[in-house]
């Protein structure tokens, strides 16, 4: 790996953890979601990096891809997962923390679990260990607490402008003989008392880009190209695009995914309706070493 290439890994790791701090210091029942993206956002900009991708604020049995919509009006409350990422250049961190705004002993034992198992996970990562035996001590983790991880939730592989790349980590014991390479890799316990698997649920107002062909929308190629030169291959949101273009940003975005230039994610809810904690870390594994960047 090159040095400047480390340097601006480690940087967008160190803005992540900056930015968690920052958001823990400020995150208070009945804050405007809106609010709280924003202000993360802000952050990541002003420590010298750009947002990966929308901050998450998931709530309760929402267990990810929630993020506040235009003029959203969603209070914070319950079971609240903050999901950050920052990057440097295309170089990414990506992480993440959960906080119970409700004071239950409920959420606090799942937020417990999520952290125990990321804890212990840090303890045996290294190069060549599978990703198997990485899901295994996820599992391991989570029983010991009474909780169950969300098994179709996994960490991944991160590369330059490539927030999913290459392998995925598991929340349980898959039996993958996947080894770790040299490289950067996202882990994300996700813990639960409800039966561990998520589903779709309605739209989130991320999207990702997933081709730039022709559009007749003149408003459409407009969003288009903003989108292409500002973000590309990275995901984004609407309320961004909302900022840049004023209410005539919805009708394009709309088009854009009618003619299949994006892909609009949805939220994951778990199943049976049981809430939900995350934690993650980005780990920078390098022969021997392991760096945990947004620690």
């Amino acid at each position: 790996m090159e040095k400047e290439e480390r340097e601006k890994i480690l940087l967008a790791g160190k803005i992540g953890s900056e930015a968690v701090a920052y958001a823990k210091s400020f995150i208070k029942r009945d804050m405007k979601l809106i609010d709280i993206a924003e202000k993360i956002e802000d952050k990541i900009r002003e420590l010298g990096g750009e947002p990966a991708f929308p901050t998450g604020l998931s709530i309760d049995s929402i267990a990810a891809h929630y993020t506040p919509y235009p003029n959203d009006e969603t209070l914070a409350h319950g079971l609240l997962k903050v999901d950050l990422g920052a990057h440097v250049d295309g170089y990414i961190s990506d992480t993440s923390f959960s906080i119970d705004l409700d004071n239950n002993k409920e959420n606090l034992k799942l937020i417990e679990a999520s952290e125990s198992a990321l804890e212990n996970v840090s303890k045996i990562v290294k190069k060549g260990i599978t990703t198997g035996e990485i899901g295994k001590e996820v599992l391991r983790s989570m029983i010991s607490l009474e909780c169950n991880p969300i098994v179709n939730l996994s960490g991944h592989q991160i590369d330059r402008y490539d927030l999913h790349a290459g392998c995925n980590i598991p929340n349980y014991p898959d039996e993958s003989t996947h080894e770790l390479a040299d490289g950067v890799y996202a882990i994300e316990p996700f813990s639960t008392r409800g039966g561990g698997k998520v589903h779709d649920g309605n739209p989130s107002s991320i999207y990702v880009l997933v081709n730039n062909k022709n559009v007749r929308s003149s408003i459409a190629r407009e969003v288009l190209t903003y989108i292409v030169e500002g973000y590309g291959s990275l995901p984004f949101c609407s309320r961004w695009i909302v900022k840049e273009f004023g209410s005539k940003a919805v009708l394009g975005l709309n088009q854009l995914e009618s003619n299949g230039n994006l892909h609009h994610f949805s939220t994951l809810v778990e199943s049976s309706g049981a809430n939900v904690a995350q934690t993650e870390h980005t780990f920078l594994v390098e022969g021997d070493k392991v760096t945990i960047t947004t620690k």
